[in-house]
């Protein structure tokens, strides 16, 4: 654990909780999530929530955020016991959510994101952008951050579109702010300017639950921390009474070693895999070059917009190559699509698993069995039997937590999504695997178990290339490191050559 800091003493307790939920439960059908769960937010304090996936924490805050009704308990917002039967009632009592998986137009302004659906009118009925935009401005010289009220939310990068998030949040007078994994998408000092707001928010009165699978962002920021495990409360101590340790072991049940660099014999050299030839397309894919070994597991590290989600699709045949070329074995392959990087054996898990690798609508076993129809094909038709055979032996291979597979896959946890994603594309059967930002608001144990996996599959003789703006988690299992900056590969490092996070972040700063 690097850059642990002590946490910021807690606000007096003697004060009314900002928020109070007594003995909340909550089941779905016969699914008990929540038994009882105790959670108390103080006023201006920054309250930390953990647990693994399925612990419940996700659940807790859709019924703070009105998304879900309580079957019993008792809410209290600023002392005064609250009903909460729609988002709207929870919005109207000073409750935001700055979610994980952006809620944002990348069409509209930063403004009309912001005002979206609280436009300010004109007799009712014409929107008045100019007085959106002003107060867009307010709100965010009220944050202390500049960014252009005008500007197009697409052309912007992610930590604009996170900060844009926190001010629709504020521009709707939230008093408590709901912080999911706020910096998964993050590079480090974005991060950093993330945690400045946070505090300023903090020192403005505002209370913040913060949810975070990351334990240097939570002794950064927070006051207190409540663990949730199986819908119950496990702990709520004060960050300085606790150490990271034993909230990782609260939160796992056990203790784990998963993050940590496990040395492996690289001294053989390998066959090549894959080399990737001058590779160019746009501004963000500039001339790039590498090789890969069989059994090799190399990652990417850069800031955001260094190009490294860019590489990924070139390689995987989402975004068209102006020039060079990509072998495996030797030969040139097409990827001129998706579809032809499969055929050579590739495989890319997406940065975003909501938007880009999952059908959120369709079941587990749907989406499972999505890359992988040919496989269970009868003639013209679909064998359901082989299909089902086929999609349960995938559940239990990579120990993906579902109670029913029919049905949809937006019920299941951030980490179990993360593995039905995995596990489609590995039934694949690739030789290369690209993992963009693979352990993205998963939880500690989920991470350790897709990090060992990443060990395991570079084993068996596939090759790896892993994208992480976790500089842990890259030296956690890399046997090379490739440093991008401004789309082209400015340095490579080998593993035994990095001595810590530090160094690496200086490598990648070019500093």
């Amino acid at each position: 654990m690097t850059d642990v800091q002590a946490a910021p003493a807690p606000v007096a307790e003697t004060d009314v909780p900002a928020v109070e939920m007594r003995e909340i439960s909550k089941a779905f059908d016969s699914n008990v999530v929540l038994a009882g769960v105790d959670f108390e937010v103080a006023q201006g304090e920054v309250h930390a929530l953990a647990g693994g996936n399925g612990a419940g924490k996700s659940t807790l805050m859709k019924i703070l955020q009105g998304v879900y009704s309580k079957d019993s308990g008792v809410i209290r917002i600023n002392g005064r016991e609250v009903e909460f039967s729609s988002i709207h009632d929870a919005k109207a009592a000073g409750i935001g959510m700055v979610f994980q998986e952006f809620s944002l137009v990348p069409s509209l302004t930063v403004a009309q994101n912001i005002y979206l659906t609280t436009e300010p009118l004109s007799n009712g009925i014409f929107i008045r952008d100019r007085e959106a935009v002003d107060k867009a401005r307010e709100v965010f010289q009220q944050m202390e951050v500049d960014i252009d009220p005008g500007a197009r939310v697409g052309d912007l990068g992610t930590a604009y579109w996170q900060l844009t998030e926190i001010a629709k949040a504020m521009a709707q007078d939230a008093r408590v702010l709901i912080m999911d994994e706020p910096s998964a998408s993050l590079a480090k000092h974005e991060a950093d300017q993330l945690f400045e707001l946070v505090g300023r928010l903090k020192a403005r009165g505002i209370s913040i639950v913060y949810i975070s699978h990351r334990m240097e962002e939570v002794y950064r920021i927070a006051d207190r921390i409540t663990i949730l495990r199986d819908g119950k409360n496990l702990l709520t101590e004060r960050l300085t009474d606790v150490t990271p340790e034993q909230i990782v072991e609260g939160i796992v049940g056990q203790q784990i070693e998963g993050l940590a660099y496990q040395e492996r014999d690289t001294s053989a050299e390998p066959e090549i895999l894959l080399e990737a030839d001058g590779l160019t397309a746009g501004s963000r894919v500039q001339n790039v070059s590498f090789t890969l070994h069989r059994g090799e597991i190399i990652g990417l590290a850069g800031l955001m917009g260094s190009g490294r989600t860019e590489l990924a699709r070139c390689l995987f045949g989402i975004d068209k190559l102006e020039s060079g070329e990509i072998r495996m074995h030797g030969q040139r392959i097409d990827v001129s699509d998706p579809r032809q990087a499969i055929k050579a054996r590739l495989a890319l898990i997406p940065e975003d698993r909501r938007a880009q690798g999952l059908v959120l609508e369709h079941s587990v076993r749907d989406n499972l069995l999505l890359p992988l129809l040919r496989k269970i094909e009868r003639g013209l038709l679909i064998d359901d039997g082989k299909g089902k055979e086929l999609a349960d032996s995938l559940i239990q291979r990579f120990a993906v937590k579902v109670a029913n597979p029919a049905r949809p896959v937006r019920l299941l946890s951030g980490g179990n999504q993360q593995k039905v994603v995995i596990a489609k594309w590995l039934g694949t059967e690739p030789e290369v695997l690209i993992m963009d930002e693979p352990t993205a608001g998963v939880d500690i144990g989920t991470k350790t178990e897709i990090l060992t996996m990443i060990r395991n599959l570079a084993e068996e003789g596939k090759a790896v290339i892993v994208i992480s703006s976790e500089y842990a988690e890259l030296l956690a299992v890399s046997d090379r490191v490739l440093i991008l900056r401004d789309g082209t590969v400015q340095q490579e490092l080998a593993r035994q050559d990095i001595a810590d996070e530090e160094s690496l972040q200086h490598a990648v700063q070019g500093v």
